[in-house]
């Protein structure tokens, strides 16, 4: 009975506690844990995942700690469907002198 007092109790949160703490999509979320971007969930019964709130804690104190650099903005040119198209210099130039 000293083993069982001596290793401390891990804290779990579930679903809905999880998404007040971490304001992601389900989706998100569970595409994050497949890719090991986020803690993983662990099963306590057939209906019933946690995480553990330690391991969420800390990535959240590691995502405030290293900002996450935007997104590069997609090249319209290169779309299969309305690709914008370079205007004509002699119509740009039409336009700029009128």
């Amino acid at each position: 009975m000293a083993d069982r007092n001596s290793t401390p109790m891990k804290r779990t949160i579930r679903r809905q506690q999880l998404r007040e703490i971490v304001p992601l999509a389900d989706s998100t979320i569970y595409e994050m844990e497949q890719r090991g971007e986020f803690p993983r969930r662990f099963a306590l019964s057939p209906r019933c995942v946690v995480w553990d709130l330690a391991e969420v804690e800390a990535w959240l104190a590691s995502r405030r700690s290293a900002p996450i650099g935007r997104a590069q903005a997609p090249d319209v040119r290169q779309r299969r469907s309305r690709p914008v198209r370079e205007p004509d210099r002699a119509q740009a130039a039409a336009s700029k002198a009128g």
